[in-house]
């Protein structure tokens, strides 16, 4: 199968540097990198135009004007240009342990979904990573979080793969910025819903309909590692009007949106 590593940003182009150099250092290279840019200015372009030109990296740069955060639809932009089977998910400030796309390729099982979880960095931490070019992180490196979740432990993935609340509000939970899903399935969905305006639950939306087609949500646990760069907390304005998206996406129970991918997949160029 081929891979495709979606990576979704806006206008960090010191974060996304990181992400990209610990891309290089990935024992398995993705068949596709997609670099979803919600409308970042050129430095940028100027970034992925350097890697394009000095690495092996197979960048497509799919970049749309900045008219607020529209991630949702900047993400389906991206999918409808794929060419692989397999999407793992990604934003741009995270850096990659070397073994996260193998981790993926080896857990991915069709008719399913992975979620997957993030190790965190503090400010001062972040700031130096990013000073220094650097995406070593160890564990016991003051200003890392939850070291728990950085363990890689392959023999005990398939104890947590389905060990998550059947009801309640974890049936939903994802982590938009380290998850994995067939493209065929996200186009059964229509792919995301482009309702949503703002920062807001647009993942959790996204794998509600996914559930209600009947996929399983798998968890990736002690593997598909990802370190997290601190940055401010986004504008949450658009909240109430974006969880009710959400909820009438569960109560309906339907698979499908309507204001979703479907315009994007016969365009040539986006």
């Amino acid at each position: 199968m081929k891979i495709a590593l979606l990576i979704s940003t806006y206008n960090r182009p010191e974060a996304l540097d990181l992400c990209l150099i610990s891309i290089l250092n990935q024992v398995i290279i993705p068949h596709e990198v997609l670099i979803a840019d919600d409308g970042s200015d050129d430095r940028t372009k100027l970034l992925i135009e350097s890697y394009s030109q000095n690495s092996s990296l197979p960048l497509i740069h799919i970049w749309h004007e900045d008219s607020g955060f529209e991630l949702a639809k900047i993400r389906n932009k991206a999918i409808a240009v794929s060419k692989s089977d397999y999407i793992v998910q990604i934003d741009g400030d995270l850096i990659l342990h070397p073994y996260f796309i193998k981790d993926h390729i080896d857990f991915a099982k069709p008719n399913s979904f992975v979620r997957a979880s993030r190790i965190y960095l503090d400010p001062d931490l972040t700031q130096l990573k990013i000073s220094n070019r650097d995406v070593r992180v160890n564990l016991f490196d003051k200003g890392v979080s939850n070291t728990t979740s950085a363990l890689r432990i392959p023999f005990l993935r398939s104890f947590f793969e389905y060990n998550y609340k059947i009801k309640g509000n974890e049936r939903w939970e994802i982590h938009g910025c380290n998850m994995a899903f067939w493209r065929k399935d996200a186009i059964q969905v229509n792919g995301y819903n482009e309702d949503f305006v703002g920062w807001g639950p647009e993942d959790k939306e996204f794998v509600a309909r996914l559930l209600n087609l009947g996929l399983k949500k798998r968890f990736l646990k002690f593997g598909g590692i990802v370190f997290h760069l601190w940055h401010q907390i986004n504008n949450k304005a658009n909240l109430s009007q974006n969880e009710a998206v959400f909820e009438e996406a569960k109560l309906s129970k339907k698979s499908y949106c309507e204001n979703g991918i479907d315009k994007y997949l016969n365009l040539q160029l986006i």
